[in-house]
């Protein structure tokens, strides 16, 4: 054989099933508000990384896995809060806190949502 393995190990497997991003996450904390069109649950959250096909969200406890959201993201540039939909892939407790992570799914990858967040992050780094 060409020195070539038939199966990955067993931490390579755990590593691609638990990070499977195309887009890398940015560390960006942000307001947001989030609201569940199916049951009108509307609540702020603030943002913990951001992509552009997901964001990694401070939510309030009770908001599931397979939950759908809409998303206004608060970015500081002077313009309208930046709207997504997506839904909650995964969510873990904050310990002593009633909040807990998520992660979120966007339905589709938003470059101009990212950009704008970029262009902020470059603009406070240089003030």
């Amino acid at each position: 054989m060409l020195g070539l393995r038939t199966s990955p190990s067993i931490s390579k497997k755990t590593e691609v099933m638990q990070d499977r991003r195309i887009f890398a996450r940015l560390p960006v904390k942000l307001s947001a508000r989030i609201l569940n069109p199916v049951n009108g649950f509307e609540s702020q959250a603030n943002t913990v990384d951001i992509s552009a096909n997901g964001v990694g969200l401070e939510v309030p406890r009770g908001v599931s896995s397979g939950t759908p959201l809409e998303l206004w993201l608060h970015i500081p540039d002077r313009h309208e809060p930046f709207y997504t939909r997506g839904k909650v892939v995964w969510t873990q407790p904050v310990p002593a806190s009633p909040l807990q992570r998520a992660g979120i799914a966007l339905e589709r990858a938003h470059l101009m949502g990212l950009a704008r967040v970029l262009w902020m992050q470059r603009n406070q780094n240089t003030n």
